[in-house]
């Protein structure tokens, strides 16, 4: 029987920086475990094993998500800045708009 890992270690594992390719195996390992799921032909036990595995597959990839929103934010807020102090023209901070 294979040794499952605790899930604090998933969780700490989870908080590194991700790749896309790490993302993008990660994803298609978690469709996986949805797939064979699905098929229903699993015991309780095993149901339960891939069940976890999924959820921190989960917890993994919505952490790169979540970093990658932050990136994109970022960005888009200095270029904002950048053409505002450039003298290009004011651009509108799509942050304004939200609240409307």
């Amino acid at each position: 029987m294979a040794a499952r890992k605790s899930p604090q270690a998933a969780e700490s594992k989870a908080a590194e920086p991700m790749k896309l390719a790490d993302f993008e195996s990660t994803l298609q390992r978690l469709e996986s475990l949805v797939q064979k799921l699905e098929r229903g032909d699993l015991s309780l036990d095993e149901s339960l094993s891939v069940y976890e595995q999924g959820i921190s597959l989960s917890r993994h990839c919505q952490q790169a998500l979540q970093t990658a929103e932050q990136k994109v934010s970022l960005l888009s807020r200095e270029a904002i800045a950048a053409l505002q102090n450039s003298g290009h023209g004011a651009a509108p901070d799509p942050e304004d708009d939200a609240g409307r």
